[in-house]
């Protein structure tokens, strides 16, 4: 297979190194040309994944055209507020029924949309094949080929379990599923989710503290995914359940680290600032939050991380009202 990677971030470069090894031919696309230079020269992404030798039948570059060119599947993985620009960029240069594996994950700021919703709306006219990888993966374990089990949402089953096939090693195993809305929600949620929690590791909260979030913030994803139109076992899955325990209890997950400093009194554009890398659920946790009161769903982790973000709202506050809520029956 010829596998198209748009977007050489540090989750990008992974997936196509790992795709390269396996004997795929894989076209690179690196926004900056900068960058796409050194990959071709150094064999290695410094800016978003130093130390890692990367396969030397990578093609990378900067040409969005010749990534493209007579490409298999595009696998995305272009930021989430980049991805409506981008997909307008490749456009043109499509076919019809093109397949996208996107592995970006978050909530469109501007129109709340969901990484598929985008695809739909900017590929209209392509007819174009969904697939959305998730799951507990970090990118640096991977390159380590750490044993690491992800979900592929795609609603076309034939098509799902060829990339499944694709995508699958002997280290990366890949599950498939039907519910593309489902493992694309908990990819999104959960990044809100470990904010919190890196919040409250921050404060010096313990391992009770944690483990709440975690359970209450998967009934907050399953409550948004069912608005939304989800399978509730879906976040039960590893999109869900699996990715969320990772992002919040890993120190490689960067929404767990922006938590972190929060709690120890940082503030967040001082944070952001110094990071080189996207943390995509500082965005989606404005995107859900709006999300949320459009929908007239519950989401009060999502409430209260959103005032420490965008209201600068004390932190300790929003766990004393977190926790002051009326009592219910779980």
């Amino acid at each position: 297979m010829k596998i198209a990677v748009i977007g050489a971030g540090s989750w990008g470069t992974t997936l196509a190194n790992m795709l390269a090894t396996a004997g795929h031919g894989v076209a690179l696309w690196v926004h900056e040309p900068r960058l796409a230079a050194e990959i071709k020269d150094k064999r290695e992404n410094t800016w978003f994944l130093p130390g890692v030798a990367l396969h030397a039948s990578i093609e990378a570059g900067a040409d969005l055209a010749q990534a493209l060119a007579d490409a298999n599947f595009l696998l995305c993985a272009v930021p989430t507020q980049f991805f409506r620009t981008t997909l307008r960029a490749m456009k043109p240069r499509l076919g019809h029924r093109p397949v996208l594996i996107c592995v970006n994950k978050g909530i469109e700021v501007e129109r709340l949309c969901t990484i598929s919703e985008i695809v739909d709306q900017e590929l209209s006219g392509l007819d174009p094949v969904i697939a959305i990888l998730s799951g507990p993966s970090f990118a640096t374990e991977v390159c380590k080929q750490t044993p690491t089990a992800v979900a592929l949402g795609c609603a076309d089953k034939k098509t799902g379990k060829e990339l499944q096939q694709v995508l699958s090693t002997d280290f990366f195993r890949v599950y498939t599923s039907t519910d593309v809305r489902g493992v694309e929600l908990g990819g999104a949620v959960k990044n809100i989710i470990a904010i919190a929690a890196g919040i409250a590791d921050g404060l010096g909260f313990g391992a009770n503290t944690r483990a709440a979030l975690i359970t209450r913030g998967l009934a907050e994803m399953s409550r948004l995914g069912k608005a939304m139109g989800a399978q509730s076992k879906t976040f039960m899955g590893l999109a869900g359940m699996g990715d969320l325990v990772l992002t919040c209890t890993g120190d490689l997950s960067r929404n767990r680290q922006v938590g972190l400093r929060l709690g120890k009194g940082e503030k967040l554009v001082q944070i952001l600032a110094q990071m080189t890398m996207v943390a995509e659920g500082v965005k989606t946790t404005q995107a859900v939050h709006n999300l949320g009161l459009k929908l007239h769903a519950e989401l009060p982790i999502t409430e209260q991380v959103y005032k420490v973000l965008y209201e600068d709202k004390d932190p300790r506050m929003a766990v004393r009202d977190l926790m002051g809520r009326s009592l219910k029956d779980e």
